[in-house]
């Protein structure tokens, strides 16, 4: 049996190649790379166990990205090998040996979630999220104009009390978009985003942060969630982004943690934090070796 990686990338191909070189044959690997991204992934393509797609063009915020992971684990269950996936973007490492990883307790599953109102995210707990029309795959946020244009058309909507038809069960949860999820689990989520739910979501705002969360609080496989992603992610120090750029003063906070990947990892083009944690990793697998 394997464990599947599920990749969403936009850019730096070398970051992907490395986290795979890394990690190694044990993995199936699925990628999808943002269509207007245009990147050129011919470097990936002699590896083993690697899937690439570009289906979609993902806008932060957009609905699109949730679809892309949709149809990343579509294509990882259509191999019955894979029994357990880890969702990760391409900016993501590995700090934990690959003999850890694979020992992993299958019959868990570990995703972070909160219940709403979630007020860390924004005045309505979370709630705008689904209850308003966002329209994030029609314009960029990230400019100034659609950032403009997104809080305009959100503004209006609630001047006007303009609210949408609520998509599932009443109490909601949400947390981090990245997860790791054995195949009975995400074999039930697929089965519950029938077409009529799929279509609810449109013009929902980080549909990736609550749907999962929501539907596995309501869900028989409850009592088997783990509340915890098992991602070392920085959302206080700003250092670069949000969440922060790790860098080489991470390193011991990242040996120490219990999270198997981190998040995020600039290549620049050579980055000391990876230097260290591949050290790191090679003389982990090597006493794991030694103790078997």
């Amino acid at each position: 049996m394997r464990h599947a990686i599920l990749i969403t990338a936009y850019k730096d191909v070398e970051s992907i190649v490395d986290l795979i070189e890394t990690m190694g044959s044990y993995f199936n690997y699925y990628i999808h790379f943002d269509r207007k991204s245009r990147i050129n992934f011919e470097k990936l393509a002699d590896l083993p166990n690697v899937f690439i797609t570009n289906e979609l063009e993902v806008n932060w915020g957009g609905v699109n990205h949730f679809y892309v992971i949709l149809g990343l684990i579509e294509e990882a269950l259509k191999n019955e090998d894979n029994d357990f996936f880890h969702l990760i973007t391409g900016e993501d490492f590995p700090i934990k040996t690959t003999q850890y990883i694979l020992k992993l307790d299958r019959s868990k599953s570990f995703i972070k979630s909160s219940s709403f109102p979630f007020y860390n995210w924004d005045s309505s707990g979370g709630h705008d999220r689904y209850r308003r029309y966002h329209f994030y795959d029609f314009f960029n946020a990230k400019t100034k104009f659609g950032a403009r244009l997104i809080y305009t058309l959100t503004l209006l909507q609630k001047i006007f009390q303009i609210k949408r038809k609520d998509f599932s069960v009443k109490k909601k949860f949400g947390g981090s978009t990245y997860w790791s999820l054995n195949r009975e689990v995400l074999g039930y989520l697929l089965n519950q985003l029938d077409s009529n739910r799929l279509k609810k979501l449109r013009y929902t705002f980080c549909a990736e942060e609550f749907v999962f969360q929501t539907l596995l609080q309501d869900s028989p496989y409850k009592h088997t969630i783990v509340n915890d992603n098992l991602r070392f992610i920085d959302w206080t120090s700003k250092r670069g982004g949000d969440p922060a750029f790790l860098d080489e003063t991470d390193f011991e906070k990242l040996r120490l943690s219990n999270a198997i990947f981190a998040r995020k990892i600039r290549k620049i083009p050579n980055s000391p934090l990876l230097g260290l944690l591949k050290k790191h990793l090679k003389i982990e697998s090597k006493i794991s070796e030694y103790n078997t």
